[in-house]
């Protein structure tokens, strides 16, 4: 039987296809590299530009006039010929995505790594370079070899103080950074994971090497994508052969860390308890969503911070909802710093990058060396950590907090 990818792409493992793409993304960082290779190329035109979306969410607002005219020239085309755009301030791009934008069955392709959020959806997601997003600009369509598939069993439910985040952390120590390459993983299991836990799933796949990294659509995609205006039906997961089978007991799970500068290099929090912080960082396509906000929130709610923490919603929905909850005025009262919605540090760019020699803990998905600010070195971590973490102003297992 087939796997889902093998659905989607309608191919067996190791086949090469042609297909059509339903969405194309880029952001203000690969859109302009994109542009560049769409006109040395020598198309006239956007064969379907409704279904390719820009979105800044990188360097956002920009830092500097090269950034600044940079994103002039891709804003300017991205109006001009009808794309779906994005402008500052409405989020990162994989959670503007994940707002009803992507169904499941879909083929979705973005100009970034974490593309394979959208996997969460029961959809094909993957990321390519500037130029096969500027040949799907042109043409609508692109090719793949048909990946062979990993399935990771996610079984029982998430205690009070793990999260989504730590089940990725888990299987990306049990796989390894290279131990999915050009592999699609599967989560399959009995388990309460919500779509945001998913989104946090899917998200890392790739730090596996992953081609992509999918649930399948059921009633709790449905339910979700109807909030948002959107109606889907339910996939069917069939009998079918795996490469690689492991499974994950959500119950026995305590709160991980990646350990710099390796995202595979995941140890339990409790191991590194003490380490003195510099920073915390609450955000990014990973942890910004509105529940990520949420719990990081009620653990501060009435207490202060005791080390500098930035804290980025990944949209202007998660914003907006943020406020309405009165989440964000317990997040400021905490003492954090609110960026605007989109990447922050992430990337090392923007907005918070760390300093030489400083120590920072981290929501985001990767901890390379010198990638949130050169010299630096950062851990990764769940929101809720994080918040525990931020209290202390030093690494803080959760279930040890006074």
């Amino acid at each position: 039987m087939s796997t889902l990818s093998e659905k989607i792409l309608k191919g067996d493992a190791g086949s090469f296809v042609d297909v059509v793409v339903d969405r194309a993304l880029a952001h203000d960082g690969t859109g302009v590299q994109a542009l560049i290779a769409f006109r040395e190329m020598g198309a006239g035109r956007i064969s379907k530009p409704d279904r390719v979306s820009i979105v800044y969410d990188h360097i956002v607002p920009a830092n500097n006039s090269t950034t600044a005219d940079l994103q002039a020239e891709l804003r300017r085309f991205a109006l001009d010929n009808g794309m779906d755009f994005h402008d500052i301030g409405e989020g990162i791009c994989h959670q503007v995505m994940s707002e009803g934008s992507v169904t499941p069955g879909e083929i979705v392709v973005g100009a970034d790594s974490h593309t394979c959020t959208m996997g969460a959806f029961g959809a094909f997601a993957t990321g390519v370079g500037a130029s096969d997003m500027a040949s799907i600009w042109a043409t609508g369509e692109t090719w793949f070899k048909v990946p062979e598939t990993i399935n990771i069993r996610l079984e029982g439910k998430l205690s009070k103080y793990t999260e989504a985040k730590d089940a990725a952390l888990r299987y990306i120590g049990l796989l390894g950074a290279g131990g999915a390459t050009y592999k699609a993983i599967e989560f399959t299991g009995d388990n309460n994971l919500e779509m945001d836990d998913r989104l946090t799933i899917s998200n890392m796949s790739i730090e596996s090497g992953a081609k992509a990294g999918l649930f399948y659509a059921d009633d709790v995609t449905c339910r979700y994508l109807r909030d948002h205006g959107r109606d889907a039906v339910p996939q069917k997961a069939e009998d079918c052969d795996y490469i690689r089978e492991e499974t994950i007991r959500l119950d026995d799970l305590e709160p991980l860390l990646a350990v710099p500068h390796r995202v595979d290099d995941v140890k339990p929090v409790s191991d590194f308890e003490g380490t003195p912080l510099d920073q915390v960082f609450v955000g990014t396509c990973t942890n910004g969503r509105y529940g990520d906000l949420k719990r990081f929130a009620d653990i501060v709610k009435g207490k202060k911070v005791k080390v500098r923490t930035i804290v980025v919603p990944a949209s202007r929905a998660v914003l907006l909802k943020a406020v309405d909850t009165g989440v964000l005025r317990d997040i400021i009262e905490s003492g954090a710093v609110v960026g605007n919605p989109g990447c922050g540090p992430c990337l090392g760019a923007h907005q918070g990058v760390l300093g030489e020699g400083e120590t920072g803990l981290s929501t985001a998905n990767r901890n390379f060396r010198n990638r949130m600010g050169v010299g630096a070195k950062y851990f990764l971590s769940s929101p809720t950590t994080a918040a525990f973490s931020a209290l202390r102003g030093e690494i803080t297992s959760p279930g040890d907090f006074l």
